[in-house]
């Protein structure tokens, strides 16, 4: 399967008065890890838009937190793929400092098109699926 990692540093507005991060942050995380997998395996989020009237929105999420975060803390974002249907996807994202798992979650998304003026669920591109799940063909 075909991997992202998105670095990031806690900035202190990312905490809350406990002077942990404010799980809301973990989901805007799991947002910006999903766009770049898309820019970095498919095409950029906005030509996608642009061009191809493309936008994926969410039809669900999910997050568990293993152990807290704080400000400066270092973390990746292990992004991939892990199903895909043929309108709907599934995003999986593994947050880790240093070697500890410290969230996991997921999102499932929806391949649509804003091309006739409101948004319509179409089916996913071989190219697409190919570009997320390169093992699917083989």
């Amino acid at each position: 399967m075909m991997k992202n990692i998105h670095t990031l540093k806690v900035a202190f507005g990312d905490t809350d008065a406990a002077g942990i991060v404010f799980y809301p942050n973990f989901y805007r995380w799991m947002d910006l890890a999903t766009h770049e997998f898309i820019g970095v395996t498919v095409s950029p989020v906005s030509k996608l838009l642009k061009e191809e009237h493309i936008v994926f929105p969410l039809l669900e999420t999910f997050c568990k937190f293993h152990s807290p975060l704080q400000f400066e803390d270092v973390i990746e974002i292990y992004t991939e793929v892990v199903d895909i249907k043929n309108k709907v996807f599934k995003v999986q994202h593994n947050f880790m400092k240093k070697d500890q798992l410290v969230a996991s979650g997921y999102e499932v998304r929806a391949w649509t098109s804003t091309a006739g003026g409101s948004l319509k669920a179409v089916p996913i591109p071989e190219y697409v699926r190919e570009a997320f799940i390169p093992e699917i063909n083989e």
